[in-house]
């Protein structure tokens, strides 16, 4: 394991674009077309899938310099996306996230530290609705290359898992605040390949 980590690191210090302040870590884009932002959530015990859809923002990371990394991704609500019409329209209503009031989640990272070879933990602020708490978001790094179709291009994975209440962001008031039928828990994952 450590050798992969010294060849991680190596990898960075080769393909990294150099034109980042001296205190910043590079800047990386998200390829949306070959990311996603998926989650579950049960319904009478049976975790029912959903993703969303658009989402962007800014990542900065070296592994060798996280003061200078940070993390800042905000997701379109309406995307989300449960292969159901009338649930996802549901979804959007202010019975749940009420789209049309908070148009955007956020999560902006205020730490980024190492846990291991190859694995994080982003420490920052989770806006969802009105609400705004500290999350911790464990990922790793799951590889760096340079692109095969274009050498000039770098190419990064970072995965990630987060579980939260949803109830603690307000998501699901009224009837819908019991967990009887919807369960509190939503596991979400991050699946995101970064270029620059």
């Amino acid at each position: 394991m450590k050798s992969l980590f010294f060849s991680t690191i190596l990898a960075f210090a080769v393909f990294f674009n150099t034109s980042a302040t001296a205190n910043d870590a590079p800047l990386w884009n998200i390829d949306n077309f070959h990311s996603n932002i998926a989650f579950t959530i049960n319904h009478y015990f049976t975790p029912i899938p959903g993703t969303f859809h658009d989402f962007g923002g800014v990542i900065r990371f070296d592994p060798a310099n996280l003061a200078g990394s940070e993390i800042d991704v905000v997701v379109q609500v309406a995307s989300v996306d449960t292969n159901v019409g009338n649930r996802d329209n549901h979804l959007r209503t202010d019975d749940f996230f009420d789209a049309a009031t908070y148009p955007e989640m956020r999560f902006r990272s205020t730490d980024i530290r190492a846990t291991g070879d190859n694995t994080f933990v982003a420490v920052g602020m989770l806006t969802i609705k009105d609400v705004t708490r500290e999350v911790e978001l464990p990922f790793e790094l799951t590889g760096v290359t340079a692109d095969l179709r274009n050498p000039d291009v770098t190419r990064a994975g970072l995965v990630g898992n987060i579980k939260l209440n949803r109830l603690d962001f307000g998501v699901g008031v009224g009837n819908f605040a019991s967990t009887a039928v919807i369960g509190n828990e939503v596991n979400i994952n991050l699946f995101l390949q970064v270029y620059n």
